[in-house]
Order: C-alpha cells, then structure tokens, then sequence
C-alpha cells in the first residue's frame, strides 16, 4: 500500500525569534534549510520513494519540499501547491513575539490561542496590511476563503476538501505522497488521520523538519505511523 509522509517545514526565521507567523510568508533560517536537507537524506537513506508532493503556498513550507526531493534526487516529480494547506491563521497575533504576548495576556490565555481545537486568536481588521486579501498570491480565492484569523477547527475544515479531492485520489491510484507544510496544518491532518479526540488536539507537537510516515490500508485509514530520524 502506498506511504504517505508529512514534513513539518524546517525551521523559519520567526521562529527562530520566537513570533506567530501563521499566513505570513516568511522563509526558512539557515538551521531550517539543514533540517529541511537532512528530512530528504534520511528519506533517501532509508530508500523511500515519493511519486507526487503537495505543499501550501507559503515559501518556508515550498522551499522545504525542494530542499527535501533534492537530497533525494526527485526535483523531477509532480509538486501541487494550496493556499488549503497553509499554517492556521494567527489573526492580530501574527509578528508578535509569543513571550511578550504571554507577558501581556497570561501563558493560558496564550496556549489556548495557540492549542486549542476551537479558540480562535484576536481577528485582524480586514484593512488591516496583513489582511491574505492584500497579497496577490490570494487574489483569485472568494472572499469569505480570506480568514482574518482561524482555530484548529477552521484549519482541518478548509484542509479536508484538498485531501478528499486532490491527495486521496493520488493515494488511490498507488502513489506515495509527501506532504510539505506546517505545524497546525499538519496537526489538523494527524487528528483527521488518527481520530484525535477536540480535548486531546492541544497534546500533539509536530517537530520541525522529520519525516513523519504513515502506512495506510486499503481504506486509507493508517495501520501505523513513525518518525524517521538519524
């Protein structure tokens, strides 16, 4: 049965400095382009194969997927990109450091912003120049697909059509699947995956720049999963 593997991106500059980035589109530090290079060796070590990769729009999250299929010499193969998977939306949060934020609001408030299935952060403005409506790359998508800020619940609602339409059917036809992205889409995805309970959701951390593998059975429904690491 085909494999599907989910690669958080490597570290980025914001965090590096510790600042929710959500929808902002902030590349990769220098210690996230060797994480994101040492996800493709380890792939390519232990002789995993990819046939088609999927990515959102967001350059930390695409440069991590050419980084990874370098290393395992498979820059050739189909790659999609979906604003669908992109990092939950931070809303007024985005470019604030966490640690202040926590100083501000109380580090509950703060996790439940961060973790929670269904608490949504502080909206943005929409004239607000962070506002995905001031961005090209989302001129094309409707208006009310333009979030002004998103819990959990959001990200794995607008995530779940992409999986169903778009990655199931590649899975279907036998391919393996590496999926490029974030840490809360992802997130959204393992509980969709693992049937993760809304209460249990704020346990789940997904390091940055490891493979994370799953093997599924004729139903797509995962038989196991594991981290792949040096």
């Amino acid at each position: 049965m085909p494999r599907l593997v989910l690669l958080r991106h490597g570290e980025s500059l914001w965090n590096k400095e510790n600042r929710f980035t959500g929808w902002t589109d902030i590349d990769l530090s220098e210690n996230g382009v060797n994480e994101a290079k040492k996800a493709g060796k380890i792939l390519a070590k232990k002789n995993y194969k990819v046939d088609i990769a999927f990515t959102s729009v967001l350059k930390r999250a695409i440069r991590t997927q050419w980084l990874a299929l370098e290393e395992m010499d498979l820059m050739w193969i189909p790659t999609k990109k979906s604003w669908r998977l992109n990092e939950k939306h931070y809303g007024k949060l985005q470019g604030l450091n966490k640690q202040k934020m926590i100083d501000k609001y109380g580090k509950k408030q703060v996790h439940l912003w961060r973790r929670s299935y269904e608490i949504m952060p502080p909206a943005l403005h929409k004239n607000d120049k962070r506002h995905p409506s001031k961005e090209e790359k989302y001129k094309t998508l409707h208006k009310n697909d333009l979030p002004k800020t998103e819990c959990l619940k959001d990200t794995l609602q607008r995530l779940l059509p992409y999986w169903f339409e778009e990655i199931i059917p590649e899975l279907k036809e036998g391919k393996n699947v590496l999926i490029s992205a974030h840490g809360n889409s992802l997130r959204a995805l393992i509980k969709h995956l693992d049937k993760i309970p809304d209460n249990k959701i704020h346990e789940l951390e997904i390091p940055t720049g490891v493979p994370l593998v799953y093997e599924l059975n004729n139903s797509f429904v995962p038989k196991k999963s594991y981290y792949l690491k040096y």
